[in-house]
This record gives C-alpha cells, structure tokens and sequence, in this order.
C-alpha cells in the first residue's frame, strides 16, 4: 500500500494561520503606503502566503524575506519595526 504524504503547502490554511499573514501583510502595507487594492498589495499578499506555506512562520521573519524580495528594504533612514503577535488570552 503506498501512501500519500501531504507537503506542508499542501495543508490549507487555519484561522491562526490566516492571522499571522494578515498582520504581516498589514504592517508591511502601512509601513510603504501600499494601497490595499493595488497590484503591489496583491504580489506582497502572495509571497507573504507562499513563504508561510514553505514553513517560514515567524512574522518578523516573513516580514525581512517580503521586504528583500520586493525590494522594500528602508532607503530613507527610517527602521523598519517588528510585527507584533496579539496577546493570548490564558
């Protein structure tokens, strides 16, 4: 019997999932005036998604490898800041 073994990309996505990419993808829209429906908000949204599917799920991290992959890296001397997780409730 042969089975099939899922890639994490393969796995759909969960709410928790969905949160931390949308909060990358927040950030990194305000931080460079993206507007929400242009075709740069699109291609952000889809490598933030595509990286998080290969397994890069640090926020900060998704957030330096979005930047490096568009070029968003701060050339006007204002740091980026980190992405912050929401507080859990316990």
């Amino acid at each position: 019997m042969v089975q099939t073994i899922l890639s994490r990309s393969q796995v759909p996505l969960d709410s928790r999932d969905l949160e931390t990419c949308q909060r990358v993808f927040d950030k990194l829209s305000a931080d460079y005036a993206v507007a929400r429906d242009s075709d740069e908000a699109e291609r952000m949204a889809s490598i933030i998604i595509e990286l998080y599917r290969q397994g890069v799920r640090d926020p900060n991290h998704l957030q330096s490898m979005v930047q490096a992959a568009r070029g968003l890296f701060e050339t006007n001397g204002r740091p980026t800041t980190p992405v912050t997780a929401p507080a859990r409730n316990r």
